[in-house]
C-alpha cells in the first residue's frame, strides 16, 4: 500500500518541479534628466537628508579664499610667474554652488547652480573629450601616431590678416610626441604659443635654468603644463579643421541636452587662418583667462556622461577603449589619466573615498567628482582646497 501511495504521488511531484519559474525581476533602466534636472527627496534615492545637509553646510563654510574677483585671484596665484599677463578673459564668479546627482536625479543643490562661471582647467576634460571623438571618427587614426602627421602649414591670423607661419610641432624633439604623450602631459613640448613659452608655466627651481632645462624622453616624465594643453588645442582644430567649440556642441552637449549659455574662449592672440578663414583656437584652461565658462548644471551632465562609460540614454558619444583608456593610470602620474580625468589611485588624491572614483578637477577649486559604485556624480564650485576631501567623505557618509 505504501508503495502504491508513493508511485501515486509522483507525477505530481514531477510536474511540480516542472512548472516555469517566474522571471527573475530586472534592473530599471538608467535614469537621464530632461531638459531640466528633476529633484527626489534624498530618501527616495537611498540617501541621509540629515547627513547630505551637513555636507553642503560644509561646503557652503569653506568657501576658497581666493577673491571672487578673478582678475585679482590671477595676480596672487601668478605674480611669480613671467609672463603672466592675462590674455583671455576673466570674469567675477559667483557664490559657492554644486549639485549632488544620484541616479540620475538632483538629491541636493546649492548656491546657484544655473550660473555661468569660469571652470579653468576642468575645460581639459572638454577638450580631451572632442580629441576622443576624433579618434572614435577615425579622424585621428591611434593615440599613437605623432601629432605632426595629422598637421598641415597654417598661418597665425593678426589684426591685419594672416601673419606668420605656426610650426609647434616642428622640432627634433616635438616630432616625436604622440596624441597620448599630449593627453597625459607626458610629452614634455617645448616651444613658444600664443606668447607663452612652455618653460614660463609654473616654472619651478633656479630660474638661471628655466630656459635651458633638460629635454625628457616622451612619456618618462609628467608635468602639468597650459602651453602644452594649448598646443593639444592647436592640433585638435586642424584634424576637426572648424572651431572646437562647435564640435562640442554638436557631438557632446546637444545630444546630453546641456543648456545654450555655456561659452569656450581662447586668447586675444589665438587665432589662425583655416581654409581661408580666422579661426580662433580656443585654450585648454583659464591660467591666462578663457577656457570653458559653464553651469554646475551642465558640468553634472558631463559628468553623468562620464560617470557612464560614454553612454547617454543608450546612445554612445565616447568610445568604450577612449573612456577605459582616459580612466588608465598614467605610468610617470598614476592618479591621473588622459586630462583632466584624475584618478584616486591608491587613495592618494582623496584618501576618505573610494578608490574607484575619479574626478575632472580646475582651479577655483571645481570639481565633478564621479562615484561609480554609487551612480551619484557630485559638482562643487569655489570650495577650499584643503576641505575637498572631507567634503567628499560628507557626501558619501549620506549614502544608505
Amino acid at each position: 500500500m505504501r508503495l502504491s501511495i508513493a508511485l501515486l504521488l509522483l507525477p505530481g511531484l514531477a510536474f511540480a518541479q516542472a512548472k516555469p519559474r517566474a522571471p527573475a525581476p530586472t534592473a530599471p533602466a538608467p535614469h537621464y534628466p530632461g531638459a531640466v534636472w528633476e529633484r527626489r527627496a534624498p530618501a527616495a534615492l537611498g540617501l541621509d537628508s540629515t547627513a547630505l545637509a551637513d555636507a553642503v553646510a560644509f561646503a557652503l563654510a569653506n568657501e576658497s579664499p581666493l577673491p571672487r574677483d578673478l582678475e585679482q585671484a590671477h595676480v596672487i596665484q601668478q605674480h611669480a610667474e613671467p609672463y603672466d599677463t592675462p590674455v583671455g578673459p576673466l570674469q567675477e564668479r559667483g557664490a559657492p554652488t554644486g549639485l549632488v546627482i544620484r541616479n540620475g536625479y538632483v538629491a541636493a543643490s546649492w548656491g546657484d547652480p544655473a550660473r555661468v562661471d569660469m571652470t579653468f582647467s576642468v575645460t581639459k576634460s572638454f577638450l580631451s573629450t572632442v580629441v576622443g571623438v576624433a579618434v572614435d571618427r577615425g579622424l585621428i587614426p591611434s593615440v599613437d601616431q605623432p601629432v605632426i602627421a595629422s598637421l598641415g602649414p597654417v598661418r597665425a591670423w593678426g589684426v591685419t590678416g594672416p601673419g606668420e607661419w605656426l610650426a609647434p610641432f616642428d622640432t627634433p624633439h616635438n616630432r616625436q610626441l604622440t596624441w597620448d604623450h599630449m593627453l597625459r602631459q607626458t610629452s614634455d613640448w617645448e616651444g613658444t604659443l600664443w606668447g607663452k613659452p612652455d618653460w614660463a608655466d609654473r616654472p619651478q627651481g633656479d630660474p638661471r635654468t628655466w630656459r635651458a632645462r633638460v629635454r625628457n624622453a616622451p612619456g618618462t616624465s609628467w608635468k602639468y603644463n597650459d602651453v602644452r594643453v594649448n598646443a593639444l588645442a592647436f592640433a585638435a582644430t586642424q584634424v576637426w579643421r572648424r572651431p572646437l567649440p562647435a564640435v562640442l556642441r554638436e557631438a557632446i552637449m546637444e545630444p546630453i541636452g546641456a543648456s545654450r549659455t555655456w561659452r569656450w574662449h581662447g586668447y586675444e592672440t589665438s587665432w589662425i587662418e583655416l581654409d581661408g578663414q580666422p579661426v580662433q583656437v580656443v585654450s585648454g584652461g583659464g591660467h591666462w583667462g578663457g577656457g570653458l565658462f559653464i553651469s554646475a548644471e551642465d558640468m553634472a551632465r558631463f559628468g553623468l556622461l562620464t560617470l557612464r562609460g560614454g553612454v547617454w540614454e543608450g546612445k554612445r558619444l565616447l568610445g568604450d577603449a577612449w573612456v577605459r583608456a582616459a580612466r588608465t593610470p598614467t605610468v610617470p602620474q598614476p592618479t591621473y589619466g588622459y586630462m583632466n580625468w584624475f584618478l584616486n589611485t591608491g587613495r592618494k588624491l582623496w584618501p576618505s573615498v573610494p578608490e574607484d572614483v575619479f574626478a575632472h578637477i580646475g582651479n577655483g577649486r571645481n570639481l565633478i567628482v564621479c562615484v561609480p559604485q554609487h551612480d551619484m556624480v557630485i559638482v562643487v564650485r569655489w570650495i577650499a582646497d584643503g576641505a575637498t576631501d572631507a567634503f567628499l567623505a560628507k557626501v558619501l557618509a549620506a549614502v544608505r
